[in-house]
């Protein structure tokens, strides 16, 4: 399963990947809006957002990807690990 992470610090980037590595998940991350972020999204099996950590502009383009290319999308007000695991624990 693949996994993108929108939002979150940048601090917690490696942490994030170790994760999902630990469920058996492929992840991309993000904590930073790119000028090309609709792109490097891609076609996510589940798209993570943790909205206290992510811009406007983040999560617009984050709700708009998910819906164009019907992926299901959590959000997530906390940005720790423990919200991370909750939200993949949902989802094996």
């Amino acid at each position: 399963m693949s996994v993108v992470i929108i939002g979150g610090h940048e601090r917690m980037e490696n942490r994030y990947k170790e994760i999902c590595k630990k469920y058996n998940h492929k992840s991309k991350v993000f904590t930073k809006m790119r000028t090309d972020l609709s792109r490097q999204i891609g076609t996510p099996d589940l798209m993570i957002l943790f909205t206290a950590t992510a811009s406007h502009k983040m999560v617009r383009c984050a709700v708009a990807e998910s819906e164009r290319g019907n992926v299901a999308l959590e959000r997530s007000h906390s940005s720790s690990a423990s919200a991370l695991i909750h939200i993949l624990e949902a989802y094996v």
